[in-house]
């Protein structure tokens, strides 16, 4: 059973980079829509919401609510692209196109596709996240040099919820039930994880709820980058992160092997 599960394992640190090279040059092709459909969720909340409700809430937690939205909105993005990239994108290279199937046919192994692919997802968070970030910068709600701390937190968060999608990708019978995890998992994490509203304006049990979620501590450490504010509990966010994307990516090799080889 052991010898099975390390059989599934990246082969060495370098082979994952064959199947991220993949998908970018799949994706270069569509670049520019792939883009705009990333953005344009989280966009239209920062405007709608951010001038709509900023003029009538005013300030936040010290600061207008426009710049309090941003950096909730560029986590809400980091979230999404990765999300959708894995359970969505992936999801179709793993069964109906059969890339998976080919890939497996070279010395890649089960861990290196999906270490891969995670590799991707990360990378269009970042692009979708750093965009975010960009506008908010250049409508003077964010500091610019501040950003550059707000980065490596924007591709640890992709990973992490890349991570979790790929449990979710590796566990779903059809396209219809990806719509669940959506529903049910990442529309209440954006309401219970600070990106719209303040945490602490939330009732306690809901707040230690809170403290469990990866966007939480994602909004948070974003939130003290782009503001220009010192982060508490940085090691504890950090971690919280890691944990996240590190401990998904073992369990999710372990449901593919087992699905592949019904």
């Amino acid at each position: 059973m052991i010898a099975g599960y390390m059989a599934v394992m990246p082969a060495n640190a370098w082979n994952w980079v064959a199947v991220w090279r993949r998908n970018y040059l799949a994706w270069k092709k569509i670049a520019l829509a792939a883009v705009l459909g990333n953005l344009a969720e989280p966009m239209i909340s920062l405007f709608a919401l951010g001038f709509g409700l900023g003029i009538m809430i005013g300030r936040v937690e010290g600061t207008s609510y426009v710049a309090f939205l941003a950096a909730g909105m560029a986590a809400v993005s980091a979230m999404t692209s990765a999300t959708y990239e894995t359970i969505y994108s992936t999801f179709a290279r793993m069964g109906g196109e059969r890339t998976w199937e080919a890939m497996l046919c070279t010395q890649l192994t089960l861990g290196d596709i999906v270490l891969g692919e995670l590799a991707w997802a990360g990378t269009k968070s970042l692009l979708a996240g750093t965009a975010i970030t960009a506008v908010a910068a250049t409508l003077g709600y964010a500091a610019w040099p501040s950003l550059l701390y707000a980065l490596p937190i924007i591709a640890l968060t992709g990973l992490a919820f890349a991570s979790l999608a790929m449990i979710v990708t590796a566990l779903a019978p059809n396209y219809d039930c990806l719509v669940f995890y959506q529903t049910l998992v990442l529309t209440p994490m954006l309401f219970l994880s600070g990106a719209v509203f303040p945490v602490s304006q939330m009732p306690g049990a809901f707040q230690q709820v809170s403290s469990l979620l990866p966007l939480a501590h994602s909004v948070d450490l974003i939130r003290s980058a782009m503001l220009g504010r010192p982060a508490e509990s940085l090691g504890l966010h950090i971690t919280t992160l890691c944990v996240y994307a590190v401990l998904p990516f073992f369990l999710s090799a372990a449901l593919f092997r087992r699905r592949l080889m019904r």
